[in-house]
């Protein structure tokens, strides 16, 4: 099996060290320092579960190196701020691809595989909510595990079809299932990062201090709100009837659990990068608009966070 990674961040890393290590041929698309360093590294995946170092990986940091159709998979495990440009590149680079080669997407947010589906068909999600991250360019660090990643489509294709990278993913020992609704847990983690990402990057504090306060409490229940109301208006479904259920477990175990926790946002916002806010408020906001729901208040910390960001 030959697999190809676009992204060298904590999940791209820790991916690919984990089917390599089961057997998959992996290339991996990485630029700059991050290429260099697995070139002449490997790759490394620590923490939790089994550690892995995989050597003589290949490297390619233009869509012109890379060898023509022979990837069965391609793994994005980029930022979605990047999706239109990669989406653009495979497609302008059309001779990576087999005929049935199938793009899975690892990442944030909802709907991101709007871009690849312009171009091309087997296009799938996965829902992450295991912790990577980098300490080095070369090493990913499982620091989290609360759930397995889940592997589905949010088309109508079979999601069985990924049953051998959800095979691989779990003997590297990180579970991985394939689901037929991963559309409901897509939306349990954007009920999760809408309310505390962008909040937590806004106001400089972990996701834990963000229920000790009375006046993040009510813009984070308005923030749920607002998105049980979203996904009643449109053809989508989560794992809870009502804000109220999902507010008891949010509450109760999912925040203690990630209690000192930094978002993914607040990292970026650190780094003066752009963030992935379109792909999540700005996600419900967009599907607000289509429906008719009022999302005022993902309106206002979406534009906060456009501000900050207006600043880089």
């Amino acid at each position: 099996m030959k697999i190809l990674v676009i992204g060298a961040g904590g999940v791209g890393i820790g991916l690919a060290a984990s089917v390599a290590s089961q057997g998959a041929e992996v290339s991996i698309y990485a630029r700059g320092e991050t290429a260099k360093a697995i070139k002449e590294n490997g790759i490394k995946r620590t923490g939790l579960f089994r550690h892995y170092e995989i050597k003589d990986i290949p490297v390619y940091e233009t869509y012109s190196e890379i060898p023509k159709g022979i990837f069965d998979y391609i793994f994005v495990a980029t930022k979605t701020t990047a999706n239109k440009d990669i989406a653009e590149n495979l497609n302008a680079h059309s001779e990576i691809l087999k005929e049935d080669t199938k793009i899975i997407i690892f990442q944030n947010g909802f709907g991101n595989d709007a871009e690849y589906l312009k171009h091309f068909n087997n296009v799938f999600c996965a829902r992450v909510i295991t912790g990577f991250q980098r300490p080095e360019r070369h090493i990913s660090e499982v620091t989290v595990y609360t759930e397995p990643l889940l592997l589905g489509t949010l088309q109508e294709d079979d999601p069985n079809q990924l049953k051998e990278i959800a095979d691989l993913i779990t003997k590297s020992g990180i579970q991985c299932e394939i689901s037929d609704e991963v559309d409901k847990y897509l939306w349990a983690k954007m009920l999760y990062n809408c309310t505390l990402n962008p909040l937590g990057a806004i106001l400089d504090v972990t996701y834990g201090q963000l229920t000790e306060n009375p006046y993040t409490l009510e813009i984070m229940d308005n923030i749920i709100n607002e998105i049980f109301e979203v996904i009643k208006a449109s053809p989508y479904e989560t794992l809870w009837q009502t804000p109220d259920e999902y507010r008891e477990i949010f509450y109760k175990k999912l925040v203690p659990d990630t209690y000192n926790h930094y978002s993914s946002t607040h990292q970026d916002i650190k780094r003066k990068i752009k963030t992935e806010i379109d792909s999540l408020n700005g996600k419900v906001i967009e599907l607000g608009n289509a429906n008719n729901v009022n999302v005022d208040t993902n309106k206002i910390i979406y534009n906060l966070i456009k501000a900050i960001e207006s600043t880089f």
